[in-house]
């Protein structure tokens, strides 16, 4: 099947001919179905277009579409599905793309020495202002024209860490509770 698939160059061919096969082989003793569509997004990520969802089509018409393939071989139905879902989820994938901000420039270049320096000072427990001296000399090693940005980031990521974000630093719960307490000390 996975053969017969790299042959097919458009994507979207590509992308319905696994989200029809891989369920009618019945590979796993579950999530066929599922798999098959997820699987259908690789030939779509590949050539850089937007993801299929089926968050809201009917359940009633993809079945009918899925059993048209497995009892009549025909797959009309579920192509029309198909269509219907990457329209209604390029739309979608649309306008959440323009809800997004571009990323910072400046955060992306020093993204690794902001991870490890807010880890170093969060697993060491430092006060905020052990923290100020530590930002300032790692600062001294970046190009003079980033001194200041670079201190002002990592104050702001430091001064904006909570429960729902400290994990993306590699930051234990225990320690990100410990550099809490000291932190927060008046």
């Amino acid at each position: 099947m996975l053969e017969k698939a790299m042959k097919i160059t458009d994507p979207f061919e590509q992308a319905f001919f696994i989200m029809v096969q891989l369920p009618y082989l019945q590979p796993f003793d579950d999530v066929n179905k599922r798999t098959s569509r997820l699987a259908a997004n690789i030939s779509l990520n590949k050539h850089n277009l937007a993801p299929l969802a089926f968050v809201d089509v009917p359940q009633d018409i993809y079945v009918k579409g899925v059993l048209g393939v497995y009892e009549l071989n025909r797959v009309e139905l579920l192509k029309d599905v198909f269509i219907w879902a990457y329209e209604r989820s390029a739309l979608r994938y649309a306008a959440i793309r323009q809800t997004l901000i571009e990323p910072d420039p400046f955060r992306l270049k020093y993204r690794e020495q902001i991870r490890t320096l807010i880890a170093e000072i969060v697993s060491n427990a430092m006060t905020p202002d052990e923290a100020i001296i530590i930002i300032q000399a790692k600062s001294l090693k970046l190009p003079t024209e980033d001194h200041q940005k670079f201190v002002e980031t990592v104050d702001t990521e430091l001064l904006s860490l909570h429960e729902g974000n400290f994990a993306r630093y590699y930051i234990r719960p225990t320690e990100f509770k410990k550099w809490k307490e000291v932190w927060n000390r008046k």
